[in-house]
């Protein structure tokens, strides 16, 4: 059964991950979860629940190393089933350890990083590639802002959280750009009337700055020294 166990760190107000643990094929294996609730709009490249559109939770598990299930989106949704989590989600999973994770908060953006690092590389690399199903993914980034975003924005804000998480791994003195099968995920809160939509998220805007440093600490927080 699963247990709920403390988390590494105090919980931020707005992002609240909660750590749990699961056991499976005779290990105990952490699993990150935030139950975001309704009012919450995420983009994600998440195998479960990716894409842009109303999700109420995210949960971010650790799995063995040497994965081998060819139904990560149906192990997922198990997971969050069993931990209570009901109605869609976003689900991400990585072979680092969840419960060595690092979390930051700029401006009330809030941002949770997990960060395993052995199989990297640059993004722009000479090999062709595969569309072979892709190893856990070992940098999972999952951040929230507390106002609405519109569609570009989202975009938008996927990329500030991508580029600074390379500049943490760069600073950190990591030659790469990240793994090959990092994950995100941002949150935005749902439009209500008569609120700003915001347009924007790039790295020199009031709310992508925000975001941009909240992800960068928290990627450089659980980064380990090469």
């Amino acid at each position: 059964m699963p247990a709920l166990v403390p988390p590494p760190r105090t919980a931020t107000g707005l992002l609240p991950a909660g750590l749990r643990t699961r056991a499976e094929d005779s290990e105990r294996l952490p699993v990150l979860t935030w139950a975001a609730g309704p009012g919450w709009r995420m983009i994600s490249n998440a195998v479960l629940g990716g894409g842009i559109g109303e999700r109420a939770w995210v949960v971010n598990a650790q799995v063995a190393h040497g994965y081998r299930r060819e139904d990560p989106d149906r192990h997922l949704a198990q997971l969050a089933d069993d931990f209570g989590l009901r109605g869609a989600g976003v689900g991400l999973m990585t072979a680092a350890d969840v419960s060595r994770n690092g979390q930051a908060c700029d401006g009330g953006v809030e941002a949770v990083a997990t960060v395993g690092i052995a199989v990297r590389g640059w993004a722009a690399a000479a090999d062709e590639g595969s569309v072979a199903l892709a190893a856990p993914g070992t940098i999972n980034i999952v951040a929230a802002v507390p106002v609405a975003l519109t569609d570009a924005a989202l975009v938008n804000a996927v990329a500030t959280a991508t580029e600074a998480k390379v500049q943490a791994l760069i600073e950190a003195g990591y030659d790469c750009s990240g793994t090959p099968t990092d994950a995100v995920c941002v949150a935005a809160r749902v439009p209500r009337r008569g609120e700003e939509v915001h347009p924007f998220a790039g790295p020199r805007s009031l709310w992508g700055a925000r975001l941009a440093r909240a992800v960068h600490r928290a990627v450089a927080t659980a980064t380990p020294a090469p």
